[in-house]
């Protein structure tokens, strides 16, 4: 078990960039199974034995964006700074994928109802469990309206996280696999034709894996996380990856992935604050991690949208021709992420965003971390980087718990 030293947002976390490519991995894998791209039976029972936890990725995705959050937030930055930089992020991309997607609807003649579209473009689909609603139009955004309401209530949240005690943020790492635990029993009180959308569309629901993200965070602000290193929480993602899809039955599944990918993330970042070499930290992991949210948001469009011009939709692609074309499917669809990260995602993000020197105002900035200068600072883009196995000093209140 290793213990984070006491740390500070001054210290970037590329290691959890290269991490966000491996959850859109995930998801594009679950969906390509899902869609029968693979016609070949011993073919596709790979794909499916691979990719049958795969939609858990979203769930990696929440987790991992509640605690890059946290650690990431300067106090004394207004809640506007806070949101407006964020729907800098998010809605650029949403907006022109959500065009792409009605252009296709248009010319495949698919029926769209308004009143879906307007709630899509408004980021609030979510909330509905009228079917065809959550899923509306390009059909994955459905996240982006979880994630908006994750960074509606943050910034009213924090002001108590910062002062919650360790144990209380201890609690909330024990609570929320065990009430994700319990939705599978406790989604019998809901309309069984909303069942699907209480589980796994429902941003209050859905909000578990970000408060995970969110006190893990916070801990390790602190120096008072707990966890195994990178290696053993690697081997135990495996391990409950391979059991999961094997042996244990499915309404298990998401509380377990949840705990894995805690400690992946966790370890991740901490060997980053302590400058230690991670395989997620290489510029081309960090690259396909800047462009994992473009990645994810035109796949199922695009996939979608070939297989239906092209005739195989729903019969797949028979012999070799299947893998081809998943593997074909990734890199077209890695193509046009990188497009929408360089030509819109980016210089969005700069003309949307706040300046710099708006993000937190003089008055109320907190004083400049004290960082131990390293001897020889190690490879990797870390900013304040320290000396591995040196503790990052921290310049903030005692932690009271």
């Amino acid at each position: 078990m290793t213990s984070a030293p006491t740390a500070t947002p001054a210290v970037r976390l590329p290691s959890l960039t290269g991490l966000r490519w491996v959850a859109a991995l995930l998801v594009f894998g679950f969906h390509a199974g899902t869609m029968r791209i693979v016609a070949e039976p011993d073919y596709r029972a790979v794909v499916d034995r691979l990719f049958a936890l795969g939609l858990s990725g979203v769930e990696f995705f929440f987790i991992l964006s509640g605690f890059v959050l946290v650690w990431s937030y300067r106090d004394g930055e207004r809640r506007r700074t806070f949101l407006r930089r964020r729907l800098a992020k998010i809605y650029p991309n949403h907006l022109v994928t959500f065009v792409a997607a009605l252009a296709v609807a248009f010319w495949l003649a698919d029926p769209v109802a308004p009143w879906a579209a307007l709630g899509n473009l408004a980021l609030v689909q979510a909330w509905n469990p009228t079917p065809g609603y959550f899923y509306s139009v390009n059909t994955v955004s459905w996240s982006l309206s979880c994630e908006l309401a994750f960074y509606l209530c943050l910034p009213l949240v924090l002001p108590a996280l910062r002062r919650a005690r360790t144990g209380v943020l201890r609690a909330v790492l024990i609570a929320a696999p065990l009430l994700i635990l319990a939705l599978w029993p406790g989604q019998r009180l809901v309309p069984e034709e909303s069942r699907w959308w209480f589980t796994q569309i429902f941003p209050v629901v859905r909000s578990l894996e970000f408060w995970m993200g969110v006190a893990a965070a916070e801990l390790m602000r602190r120096g008072r996380w707990r966890g195994p290193g990178l290696t053993v929480a690697s081997l135990l993602f495996v391990a409950t990856w391979v059991v999961a899809a094997q042996w244990v039955r499915a309404e298990l599944w998401a509380a377990l992935l949840a705990v894995a990918y805690l400690l992946v993330i966790t370890a991740a970042a901490d060997a980053d604050v302590r400058g230690l070499p991670t395989p997620w930290r290489s510029r081309p992991m960090v690259w396909l991690g800047e462009v994992s949210f473009a990645f994810y948001l035109v796949h199922v469009l695009v996939m979608q949208t070939v297989l239906r011009l092209t005739g195989h939709w729903g019969a797949g692609l028979p012999g070799g021709w299947g893998p081809l074309a998943v593997l074909g499917f990734l890199l077209a669809n890695l193509l046009l992420a990188a497009a929408l990260h360089r030509w819109v995602e980016t210089p969005m993000m700069r003309l949307l965003g706040p300046p710099r020197r708006a993000r937190v105002p003089a008055a109320s900035a907190a004083p400049a971390p004290a960082v131990p200068a390293p001897r020889s600072a190690p490879a990797g883009p870390v900013e304040a980087r320290p000396t591995p196995g040196r503790p990052v000093a921290y310049a903030g209140r005692r932690d009271p718990g």
